[in-house]
């Protein structure tokens, strides 16, 4: 190479996973829901469809009423282990299947507004930064509803975006004047949206790894990770994504969708 040649690097191959459930605690049988003329699960795949970077995309079904859905719209399915403890474990089993992939991108089946920039996103993370096993993503908050809602995960993250805690608590606990730091600039409250990018043998690799007590405590698959010692690199975005978890937020979306 002659001097002062630029030396190419080559894009990792990446490929998005959405796992995805028949049942559900809160919110029975919510990927098939279908008020709109699609279920809630095209809507995801489509939206997910829309991101550039990921070389391919499937579902990663548990069941074959979820196999038979994603066959109506023409989409890739995989069946996995109905067993499987979490969503994690679902697209690490796909994962194992695709020997050539460098990163798999996992989004959630009940995130129908889920945008392409926001994949892309997560996964220029992995890109950029060679050396971090995996990444997400976070959102400010700006309400105290939000704040102290349960099902409203949070994180914090430190000066370089690694992630120090996920919890459904509000982190960091406001001693006082608590609308003061909702209205901060930058912000101070980041709330954690469900899609990850992992290195796919580090994605093996911690889907062997056992439940933490921080995860048996919060349910919060992230903790596992952290527990283990790991980075999990955060990414801001300020396009939120709105995920399905009851029967109120899929009327919402409903509504959002007939309403334009």
């Amino acid at each position: 190479m002659s001097q002062g040649a630029r030396t190419l690097r080559i894009r990792p191959i990446s490929y998005l996973i959405i796992p995805a459930r028949l049942a559900s605690t809160r919110l029975p049988r919510k990927l098939l829901l279908r008020e709109t003329g699609k279920s809630v699960l095209q809507h995801t795949y489509e939206a997910a469809s829309r991101a550039t970077r990921p070389t391919g995309i499937c579902v990663a079904a548990d069941h074959e009423e979820i196999a038979r859905d994603v066959q109506s719209f023409g989409g890739q399915v995989q069946m996995t282990d109905p067993a499987a403890a979490s969503g994690t474990d679902r697209i690490a089993e796909v994962a194992a299947r695709l020997e050539n992939v460098d990163i798999v991108v996992n989004v959630q089946g009940d995130e129908p507004e889920i945008t392409g920039e926001s994949i892309d996103q997560v996964v220029g993370l992995l890109e950029d930064h060679p050396s971090v096993p995996m990444a997400t993503l976070g959102t400010p908050i700006t309400a105290v509803e939000q704040l102290n809602d349960p099902a409203c995960v949070k994180v914090v993250f430190d000066q370089q975006g690694k992630a120090l805690y996920f919890s459904r608590s509000p982190i960091p606990h406001p001693r006082d004047d608590i609308n003061s730091w909702l209205a901060a600039n930058p912000p101070v409250f980041f709330q954690h949206l469900g899609i990850y990018a992992y290195r796919r043998d580090f994605l093996l690799k911690i889907a062997q790894l056992p439940q933490s007590v921080l995860e048996q405590v919060e349910k919060l698959e992230q903790l596992r990770i952290l527990n283990a010692g790991h980075t999990i690199l955060v990414g801001v975005t300020n396009e939120p994504t709105l995920g399905i978890d009851t029967i109120a937020d899929y009327q919402a979306f409903v509504s959002r969708i007939r309403h334009g």
